[in-house]
């Protein structure tokens, strides 16, 4: 990853779908933990609260905060269903790649809509977590990204005076100056 520093990342905790404990349906008090996979340092997690009434299709719309350490190739979600009786019990996991919502040329901010196959403990398929992921910038407040400030210039760069003969067609490259938004 050619990123080199942390980034914070807002996961919105959506739905399940068909979550199962011993191949039974769940009947209440499901929650869900993220946390990023972080193999040099310690990452944050976040938790939902646990959904009283959803049964084996929760829906939480829960937003979470957590930090990615650079260097992470994963964020981690796990679907746990509360009990006073025996504790805390493991729905499901689903580990998701950095890169499905980090790269290419998607803009910082964007809003992203996953759904993933979540894995019990034995690795067997065992219901769907329905999130979205938003990579959050310093500046971003809730609003939108854009800047009252025009983007810098390129240096030797001119518009032709006469567009028509010069085909009129614009082909847009994403550039990323480092810290140009910063005051």
């Amino acid at each position: 990853m050619a990123n080199t520093h942390n980034r914070s990342l807002e996961v919105t905790i959506i739905s399940g779908e068909d979550l199962r404990i011993n191949d039974r349906p769940i009947k209440n008090n499901a929650f869900v933990t993220v946390k990023a996979d972080s193999c040099c340092s310690p990452s944050s997690q976040d938790s939902t609260k646990p959904d009283a009434q959803g049964e084996s299709y929760p829906y939480w719309d829960g937003k979470l905060r957590v930090e990615l350490p650079a260097g992470s190739r994963y964020i981690v979600v796990e679907v746990c269903r509360r009990s006073f009786s025996t504790g805390d019990k493991l729905v499901g996991t689903a580990w998701i790649p950095v890169s499905d919502f980090i790269g290419d040329y998607t803009p910082e901010n964007y809003l992203h809509f996953l759904s993933y196959r979540l894995r019990d403990a034995k690795g067997l398929r065992n219901g769907i977590i329905n999130i979205s992921v938003r990579v959050v910038s310093s500046s971003y407040k809730g609003t939108s990204s854009c800047s009252s400030r025009p983007p810098p210039l390129v240096p030797g760069f001119r518009m032709p005076a006469d567009r028509e003969n010069h085909g009129g067609t614009v082909t847009g490259v994403p550039a990323w100056y480092p810290n140009q938004w910063k005051a």
